[in-house]
């Protein structure tokens, strides 16, 4: 991300911000449960995986601007431990757009140009416009990005490592792909996690080729960027 590019993304969300007239508080109904679990795992990117079976998730269901999407209906579960926070996204596509010789061994900057699905998490309810940005791809690539909207990082904060981990399946068969966030608690967090803790959240994804790429959100953020706190969820640690 350029500085340029940036600059251009916090224009358009205090843009945002403004017409949404929000207070930085989510609506009642924006709440994801993630569900403790007994220990640390690397589940598997499948929803039928015992970890993640009884899992109860929410479903992004929209584009950034508030239209139906249901032939795109995007599933987020979330779980969690002393240690780490985890995320399955269960994502339908109509045809995937993928970066060509994918490196999963570092991150990739400017993922988001490709089939990715998105996390977006913040800890601080003050100072909503510093979160952190997680993304996966189909083929397991990743980046991780400190977004500070008031004072920008360098290089837009993509050279922030977080440690988290990432796995990816594809099922052509069912047009479906499928990918686990593995995120240490203490990237997102200084506090001990414990039940009842809350996190700002929102998901996302980018999907498809120009030119009719397109981009699903759980919380629409009513402009042409992700990048507007205001519109942010909840996340809550539950037992």
């Amino acid at each position: 991300m350029t500085l340029t590019t940036f600059r251009i993304q916090l224009a358009v969300a205090l843009c945002a911000s403004a017409l949404m007239g929000q207070n930085g508080n989510a609506p009642a109904d924006a709440v994801i449960r993630s569900v403790r679990a007994a220990a640390d795992a690397s589940p598997a990117p499948d929803p039928s995986d015992p970890f993640w079976k009884d899992v109860r998730g929410v479903y992004a269901t929209q584009g950034p601007h508030g239209n139906p999407m249901p032939a795109l209906k995007t599933e987020i579960r979330s779980r969690w431990t002393p240690q780490n926070l985890y995320f399955l996204f269960i994502c339908p596509y109509d045809k995937l757009y993928l970066k060509p010789q994918p490196v999963t061994g570092a991150e990739t900057n400017k993922l988001w140009n490709w089939d990715v699905a998105e996390a977006f998490l913040g800890s601080d309810f003050e100072h909503i416009r510093q979160y952190k940005e997680f993304e996966l791809s189909p083929q397991g690539e990743w980046v991780d990005l400190d977004i500070n909207l008031v004072s920008a990082k360098p290089e837009g904060g993509w050279l922030w490592n977080s440690g988290f981990q990432v796995s990816a399946r594809i099922d052509s068969s069912a047009r479906v792909w499928y990918g686990v966030m593995k995120i240490p608690f203490s990237a997102v967090d200084s506090r001990a996690p414990k039940a009842g803790l809350r996190l700002r959240a929102n998901f996302y994804r980018m999907q498809g080729p120009p030119p009719h790429r397109g981009g699903i959100a759980w919380q629409p953020t009513h402009s042409d960027t992700y990048h507007v706190p205001e519109a942010f969820g909840t996340l809550e640690l539950a037992e």
